[in-house]
């Protein structure tokens, strides 16, 4: 073990215990050496389990070996402490605030701004872009993410599966819906199983963009059929979905009634903009196996559906939406229907999830409920 005595700061001689390290003992590696590592460089730190077999010497020369129980703050490798604040930084990061971050943590925002500063500075590197509005990772923030986000997440799930061992099911769900599958299919079906069970939380984020599950960190999102990717698997929770064109009876007296999708060139259309693509929506049809989409204009662009329904019913224009929102309005005579012959079914919405993932038994319960 002459490695071991190669360049070491002063006061640091090896350790006692170190000459022949015990199996299933985690030890730390650094380098020691000024040639290798300038003044300001944070300590590289290598975790190692010993096996019975060997173990592994990674620089040879010039190399301290200290098993991970005799690190301590004056070696100035608190390992405690650098993983608080790491723990502390992925939060900030997803969060892209410390307030929010902040009140997650149950810590104030003056002392989770000091502890993202001193570990900035031990690390000699700025991993957050702070302005007056929001947060950002930094190039060099974003490359620990992705290296420490996979475990963090397996070590979440590895306690979510300990916590399953309780009597009552319990745990965090974060899942993300378009607007419609929101209150129409989740909402509906989360009432009673909240009441059913208690020690289940849900947050449910509405985006009717396509979002990333995995690098948002959702345990599922709620999309129709078409819409989810082939590397996921996808559980229908909802029949077909069919749309509508509707608009009042005042303005197809005022504007006439079209008869096939091209006649929507002379209306007015109550548009919708996707976040994802950030262009306007255009309004799918099909007849005897012809798909036709038709990109329509109008005063009114609008995200959200119901103030679409409300501006339809106002006169405003024409607005295409899913039927079962507008059925009520429909039957009373408020709204009326066109161009019905046209309007597709859609594959109804489904739950998508990554294959690889390890599911907890809320994750199990909540499929088990809204497949129903």
């Amino acid at each position: 073990m002459d490695h071991l005595s190669g360049c070491r700061p002063p006061g640091h001689a090896a350790p006692a215990n170190v000459g022949s390290p015990g199996a299933g003992v985690f030890w730390a590696y650094y380098n020691t050496c000024p040639a290798q590592r300038n003044k300001s460089s944070a300590i590289t730190i290598l975790l190692h389990c010993v096996r019975p077999s060997g173990w592994h010497n990674p620089q040879a020369g010039h190399t301290l070996c200290v098993p991970v129980s005799s690190i301590h703050q004056s070696g100035k490798i608190m390992l405690k402490e650098n993983v608080n604040d790491l723990l502390s930084f992925m939060v900030v990061a997803r969060e892209r605030s410390f307030t929010r971050a902040a009140a997650q943590l149950g810590v104030s925002q003056s002392a989770l701004s000091h502890a993202m500063r001193h570990l900035e500075t031990r690390l000699d590197v700025r991993l957050l872009t702070r302005t007056t509005r929001s947060v950002v990772p930094t190039e060099a923030g974003e490359r620990l993410i992705q290296r420490l986000g996979p475990h963090l997440e397996e070590i979440e799930q590895a306690l979510a599966a300990l916590r399953d061992t309780r009597e009552r099911p319990a745990g965090n769900l974060r899942i993300t819906a378009g607007e419609h599958a929101a209150s129409a299919v989740l909402w509906p079906a989360l009432k009673p199983f909240m009441l059913q069970y208690p020690d289940i939380n849900i947050e449910i984020t509405v985006d009717n963009g396509l979002t990333d599950i995995v690098g948002d960190r959702f345990d599922a999102g709620v999309r129709l059929g078409e819409q989810v990717a082939k590397d996921m698997i996808a559980v229908r929770i909802a029949p077909d979905m069919r749309m509508a064109v509707v608009g009042s009876p005042a303005y197809l007296q005022r504007a006439g009634t079209p008869q096939t999708p091209w006649d929507l060139a002379q209306h007015r259309c109550i548009n919708l903009r996707l976040p994802t693509r950030g262009g306007l929506y255009a309004w799918e049809f099909a007849r005897d196996g012809r798909e036709i989409q038709v990109r329509v204009e109008g005063q009114l662009i609008l995200n959200s559906l119901p103030q679409r329904i409300d501006a339809a019913e106002a006169g405003l224009g024409l607005a295409y939406v899913p039927d079962d929102c507008v059925a009520e309005a429909l039957a009373s005579g408020r709204l009326v229907r066109v161009l019905a012959e046209w309007t597709p079914a859609f594959p109804g919405y489904h739950l998508y999830y990554p294959s690889r993932r390890q599911h907890t038994s809320a994750f199990t319960l909540l499929l088990e409920t809204l497949r129903r």
